[in-house]
């Protein structure tokens, strides 16, 4: 099997933005030659409370969500829905100022996306 080219971003969540903290919640894979564009996310509650006690995580769930859905395209993901897969993962990791961000995007080669979405996960979220 060849191998695939493919990007990715960390999806950080800052429960206090203007602090800076930030915790590694998710990754975002795009490999355009497949049409591949999934997300996956495990954000430790723990770890969120450590950094804003007191925080409400449903709206960091929310847009967590969010990004699931662009990443799925068609109708649930609204007018972005509407976009190439291309085009939707170049929407998600637009740099924003709001408590849910994106790294810069990293390029990587695989066989297996899927195994490589989890294994970004293994090493840039789980702890």
């Amino acid at each position: 099997m060849p191998m695939l080219a493919y990007d990715y971003a960390i999806v950080r969540v800052l429960p206090r933005v203007e602090r800076g903290e930030q915790i590694n919640a998710g990754v975002i894979l795009s490999c355009p030659a497949n049409r591949y564009l999934r997300a996956r996310f495990a954000l430790d509650d723990g770890v969120l409370r450590c950094l804003a006690p007191g925080v409400d995580p449903q709206p960091i769930r929310a847009a967590l969500a969010g990004i699931e859905a662009v990443c799925q395209g068609g109708p649930a993901a609204g007018a972005l829905g509407k976009l190439s897969a291309r085009e939707r993962f170049h929407w998600l990791v637009a740099p924003r100022s709001t408590s849910v961000q994106v790294s810069a995007v990293h390029t990587g080669r695989c066989d297996d996306l899927d195994a490589a979405l989890d294994d970004l996960m293994r090493k840039m979220v789980s702890r």
